[in-house]
């Protein structure tokens, strides 16, 4: 089967349970306004956030497209999000806990977007505020805490080679003129210039100026909340009433095996149906059936059976001018269902399913009797009694189409016409 039928079968389906899939569609758009009337609002603020190189334990960034400066904001982005810098913001602000911060990190840039969100704006703008602050505030620590690491670090060894400097000094006050004077005294000169440069980093280190960063655009109160976004909320109920809608019309269609039109029929039991007498008729429409049935019967003689029984019980009969060289049994009789050459079913749209026709097939199957159709029709409506035509009850139920009696045989009364109408059952119920 082509991706084209495939696709038309689906549609067809969706067409057929419509008023489910609209129904899931409409339920889950009100759902979503529903909750979105529930979900209270609540507002994000962003404090921009420009970062600076201090210069001691400044972790190297790799300068690729995405970033081109000397710092790892990808680190920084952590750091801010610390358990450490939200303490310190709580305690800024004085509250046990601060919501979460969102950090964002602009390609190419030096600067962090941190992002708060809490139910009133102002509160929102504050906790940007506040996380901005501490963040600076722990970033600036480190830094100092790290360049007095090296401070010490420097200044311990300066103290060594200043000591060994001490040494060397007093061993050539006590060395004559030869190999290890001149061996000490260039130890001498590589000592002090290690003091010297120990010096210039040693002072470096402490006029060094830390500067983490600053505040380049502070947090404002948002004047829209955030969330919950209309377009979002009403969008994914839309698509989650949508999906449920395709489901469960899937599964109505699966599961519902009543005959409501004549494609109904032929989808769900596989019978052609050479006419539809459900709605208002044309011209032509009964002869056309007629032309139909005596071109599918394999014989002369055409079992009808009536799904339900009493499809004609309200019927009016109506005379059909059409000739059709067919008798015509309606199974009033005990051998019409052994004589049958084919059948057809007349089938009340909306009063049976697919499984009473399935029924009756497999009992026509059983006595071989081939189904070369099916008749559609309403309740109410018996439009197949046009193609007969009222005569007197005889013992063998059958029933004239043609309008014409013919003269009876003597000894003959079961062979009477050429198609004996079934509307002989409809005459003795009214």
């Amino acid at each position: 089967m082509s991706s084209g039928t495939d696709l038309d079968a689906h549609l067809s389906l969706l067409r057929r349970r419509w008023l489910v899939l609209v129904g899931c569609v409409v339920v889950g758009g009100t759902a979503a306004l529903a909750l979105l009337r529930l979900v209270p609002p609540a507002y994000t603020a962003t404090a921009q956030v420009l970062v600076l190189p201090v210069g001691a334990g400044e972790q190297a960034n790799q300068v690729t497209a995405r970033h081109r400066e000397a710092l790892n904001l990808d680190t920084e982005a952590q750091v801010a999000q610390s358990a450490v810098v939200a303490a310190r913001a709580a305690r800024t602000l004085g509250i046990d806990a601060v919501e979460p911060v969102e950090v964002a990190v602009p390609p190419n840039s030096s600067v962090l977007l941190l992002s708060v969100t809490a139910a009133d704006p102002e509160g929102a703008a504050a906790r940007a505020s506040a996380y901005a602050e501490a963040y600076l505030a722990h970033r600036r620590e480190s830094a100092l805490t790290a360049m007095a690491r090296q401070q010490e670090a420097v200044l311990s060894k300066l103290k060594q080679v200043n000591a060994s400097i001490d040494r060397v000094i007093r061993q050539l006050a006590t060395l004559p003129r030869g190999p290890e004077r001149a061996i000490a005294v260039q130890r001498h000169g590589v000592l002090n210039r290690q003091a010297a440069g120990l010096a210039v980093r040693y002072d470096a280190l402490r006029t060094l100026a830390v500067t983490p960063g600053t505040i380049i655009t502070r947090p404002v109160p948002p004047a829209a909340p955030s969330s919950p976004s209309l377009p979002l909320y009403l969008g994914t109920g839309l698509m989650l009433g949508l999906l449920a809608g395709v489901a469960a019309a899937y599964v109505r269609d699966r599961l519902d095996t009543r005959l409501r039109t004549p494609d109904d029929v032929e989808r769900l039991t596989g019978l052609p149906v050479l006419s539809d007498l459900s709605g208002p008729r044309g011209p032509g429409v009964l002869h056309d059936l007629a032309s139909a049935l005596v071109a599918a019967c394999p014989g002369k003689r055409l079992l009808v059976t009536s799904l339900p029984a009493d499809l004609y019980s309200s019927s009016l009969a109506e005379p059909l001018a059409v000739s059709a060289p067919l008798v015509v049994l309606d199974g009033t009789d005990v051998r019409d269902l052994s004589r049958a050459d084919a059948a057809v079913l007349l089938i009340g749209l909306g009063r049976v399913t697919s499984r009473d026709v399935a029924a009756a097939a497999r009992r026509l199957a059983h006595h071989d009797v081939p189904i070369v159709g099916a008749v559609t029709a309403t309740d109410a409506v018996p439009s197949f009694v046009p193609l007969l035509e009222p005569h007197p009850p005889t013992s063998l139920g059958k029933l004239v189409a043609t309008g014409e009696l013919r003269a009876a045989r003597p000894g003959a009364q079961d062979e009477t016409s050429p198609l004996q109408a079934l509307h002989r059952r409809h005459g003795r119920s009214t």
